[in-house]
């Protein structure tokens, strides 16, 4: 009802008997929420050309879209902040988050970077996460979700790769959870200092094209007064 067809079209595309429109693709897809890059695919399985392009990040026509990715990060100093894509190449970071890769190694620092890895190597960020189990557990619960929605051999071989880490010496055992019930903080130690993030993702709104319908900013926000202090008087 909500994608205005009928019970008997939906079954005979259902089962091929009938060929849907390209239109009636585009409306269920829609209707059930499927991303953008898999839409493309439903289209091209319908025998229908795709109808979102995919320009890459660098391309000139995607200058404005780097521009405000740019503005968001720099507004949210001196809290980390990061774009990543689809497989979670960092796109874009702010200060925040070079600070906390401080004095990783340079091979985890090389491009491309990955949020995940960079998080959950036992020479990344991982020793210094004092509640690694919670925070490894959030992070590879929500790759399963992605892959239950996306046919994706590089997010499946990233899932796999980091859920075979070995836990990392010196790793905290904190269980956190029930400091901020409202939502799991990530902990992290930091020259010293005991710093508590919460995180929150924002996507674009009604995409048209599948680079962009990938793209997620991720805000760490002070989930204590003590890093509100700590961040506030590293700010220039």
């Amino acid at each position: 009802m909500e994608a205005d067809s009928s019970a008997r079209h939906i079954s005979f595309i259902e089962t091929g008997r009938s060929r849907p429109s390209q239109a009636m693709v585009l409306k269920l897809a829609d209707h059930l929420d499927v991303p953008v890059r898999e839409r493309n695919a439903l289209l091209l399985a319908a025998g229908y050309a795709p109808h979102f392009p995919e320009t890459p990040i660098d391309d000139p026509a995607m200058a404005g879209v780097r521009a405000a990715m740019e503005r968001l990060l720099a507004a949210h100093e001196p809290y980390p902040a990061l774009v990543v894509d689809g497989t979670y190449n960092v796109i874009a970071a702010n200060n925040g988050i070079l600070m906390l890769l401080d004095g990783l190694p340079a091979q985890l620092l090389t491009p491309p970077l990955n949020a995940i890895r960079l998080t959950l190597h036992p020479e990344g960020l991982a020793p210094k996460i004092r509640n690694l189990p919670e925070w490894r557990g959030h992070l590879l619960a929500q790759l399963d979700r992605q892959l239950s929605l996306l046919r994706s051999p590089a997010l499946k071989a990233l899932y796999d790769e980091v859920a075979a880490y070995p836990h990392p010496e010196g790793a905290g055992h904190e269980t956190v959870a029930a400091e901020a019930p409202f939502a799991l903080p990530l902990v992290v130690e930091h020259d010293g200092h005991r710093l508590s993030f919460v995180s929150t993702i924002a996507t674009f709104n009604t995409p048209m094209d599948v680079t962009v319908s990938e793209l997620a900013l991720e805000t760490l926000l002070p989930a204590d007064p003590e890093t509100v202090t700590y961040l506030s008087a590293l700010r220039p």
